[in-house]
C-alpha cells in the first residue's frame, strides 16, 4: 500500500485512529473464534483448537480459513499504519504546528498514542494465541512482561495527559468555544484501553501475585477512566449546548461505545479474576445485567448520535462525501466496540443464562445486527483509508 509521505503540517496524531481501527478490527474478527469454537479449560480459542478446524474440509475449514485471514489481513494494517504514523510524527514534531498544538486544547490529541500502543499490545496477544502452537503452556511466563508494557503505556499516558493537565489549571487557557463535541475524551478512551489490557492477565494468570497485581492497577487505571469521562462530559456539554455541536467532531458522540465497552469487558474480566484466585463466583444473573446495561447504554447513544449526525449531514460530506476530515476516523471505534461488547452480551449475558443455545436460531437472530455493524464498519474503515492516507 502506498501511504501519503512527508505530510508535515497537514499530519495530526488523531491519524493513530486509523491504526486503531486496524487493530480493533483484527480483535473483532477473531471473537468468531473467540466465542464459537470451543476451548475447555483455556480461556482464549488458542491454535490448539483452531488449527484441527482447518483441516475438517467442511464448511467449517472455510469460515475459519476467512477469519485467519481477516485477522492477519487487519493486522497487518494495524502495524503498517503505526509505523507510518510514527514516521510522519516524527516529521510533525519538528513542524511550528505541533508548537501550537501543544498551547491549545488539541494537545489531547496526543493520547492518540497510547490508546494506539495499547491495542498493539492486545493484537500480539491474539496473534500469538492464534498462531503459536503450545503457546498457553508458557503463558504464565508472559504474563509479567504484558503487564508491564500496559503499565509502561499506561505511565505515558499519564505523563502526556499531566502535562496537558498542568499546563490548563496554570494559564487556565481552555477554550470552551473550541470544545463542542466529545473530543477530550480521548483521554477517557486511552486510559480505559489500558484498564482493559490489564485485566486480562488479572483474569486468566493461575498465579495470584499476579493476578492481584494486574486486578489492582487495572481497577486503577479503569477508575481515572471514569472520573475523566465525567469531567470531560460535563465541559463537552457545557460547550455544545452554548456553542452548538461541532459538524466536524460530531462523531465523538459515539466516543461513549468503545469506552463503554471497554469498560464493561475489564469488569467482567475482574470478575473472572475474582474466580480464579479469589473464591468469588460470578452470578450468571449480575452478568446479564451488566451486559445488557452497556448494550442499552451503547443503542441510545448510537440511536442519538445518529439522528444529530444525520440532521448535519456528516455521513453525506465527512464520510462518502468529497470532504476530507481526519476525525472521521474516530467513526471506526464505535462500530469495532459496539460488535466485540454484542459478543460478550451474546455469549455471558444470554447463552450463560440458558436464555437460548449457541448456533440456534435464537442465538442467529441475536448476532445478526451486531454482524451488520461490523461489516458496515469495514467497509467504511476502508474507504476512510483510501481517501484519507493513501496517494
Amino acid at each position: 500500500m502506498n501511504f501519503k509521505t512527508n505530510m508535515g503540517e497537514a499530519y495530526s496524531p488523531v491519524y493513530f485512529l486509523a491504526s486503531l481501527g486496524g487493530g480493533g478490527l483484527a480483535v473483532s474478527i477473531y471473537m468468531y473464534l473467540m466465542f464459537m469454537i470451543e476451548h475447555p479449560k483455556v480461556p482464549l480459542a488458542t491454535y490448539e483448537f483452531i488449527a484441527p478446524l482447518l483441516f475438517e474440509g467442511s464448511i467449517y475449514s472455510v469460515l475459519v480459513s476467512v477469519a485467519l485471514l481477516g485477522v492477519l489481513f487487519f493486522t497487518f494494517l494495524h502495524f503498517r499504519l503505526l509505523i507510518w504514523n510514527f514516521k510522519e510524527l516524527a516529521l510533525f514534531r519538528q513542524s511550528e504546528l505541533c508548537a501550537k498544538l501543544k498551547a491549545t486544547n488539541e494537545e489531547v490529541s496526543l493520547m492518540a498514542i497510547p490508546l494506539t500502543l495499547a491495542m498493539s499490545v492486545n493484537v500480539c496477544f491474539v496473534l500469538g494465541a492464534t498462531f503459536v502452537p503450545r503457546l498457553w503452556e508458557y503463558v504464565e511466563y508472559l504474563f509479567p512482561f504484558a503487564t508491564l508494557a500496559f503499565l509502561l503505556i499506561g505511565a505515558y499516558a499519564l505523563r502526556i495527559y499531566g502535562r496537558y493537565l498542568i499546563r490548563l489549571f496554570t494559564k487556565g487557557d481552555f477554550d470552551f468555544s473550541k470544545n463542542s463535541s466529545f473530543s477530550q475524551q480521548i483521554a477517557t478512551f486511552a486510559f480505559a484501553m489500558v484498564s482493559v489490557g490489564l485485566a486480562a492477565p488479572g483474569a486468566m494468570s493461575q498465579c495470584v501475585s499476579m493476578s492481584a497485581f494486574a486486578l489492582f492497577f487495572s481497577i486503577f487505571f479503569g477508575i481515572v477512566s471514569v472520573v475523566l469521562m465525567f469531567i470531560n462530559m460535563i465541559l463537552g456539554f457545557k460547550s455544545i449546548l452554548k456553542y452548538g455541536i461541532d459538524k466536524e467532531s460530531s462523531v465523538t458522540l459515539w466516543v461513549f461505545i468503545p469506552i463503554f465497552t471497554l469498560l464493561g469487558i475489564a469488569l467482567v474480566r475482574i470478575s473472572f479474576g475474582l474466580v480464579h484466585n479469589f473464591q468469588q463466583q460470578p452470578s450468571p444473573s449480575m452478568l446479564f445485567i451488566l451486559t445488557s446495561a452497556i448494550v442499552s447504554f451503547q443503542l441510545l447513544i448510537g440511536i442519538c448520535g445518529y439522528a444529530i449526525m444525520k440532521s448535519i449531514d456528516y455521513f453525506n460530506q465527512y464520510i462518502y462525501g468529497e470532504t476530507k476530515s481526519k476525525s472521521a476516523l474516530a467513526i471506526i471505534c464505535p462500530g469495532v466496540a459496539f460488535f466485540v461488547f454484542g459478543m460478550f452480551f451474546i455469549t455471558f449475558g444470554l447463552l450463560y443464562n440458558n436464555v437460548f443455545e449457541i448456533f440456534s436460531l435464537g442465538y442467529f437472530i441475536v448476532l445478526t445486527p451486531f454482524v451488520l455493524v461490523q461489516m458496515a464498519t469495514i467497509k467504511i474503515y476502508l474507504l476512510l483509508i483510501k481517501k484519507l492516507i493513501l496517494k
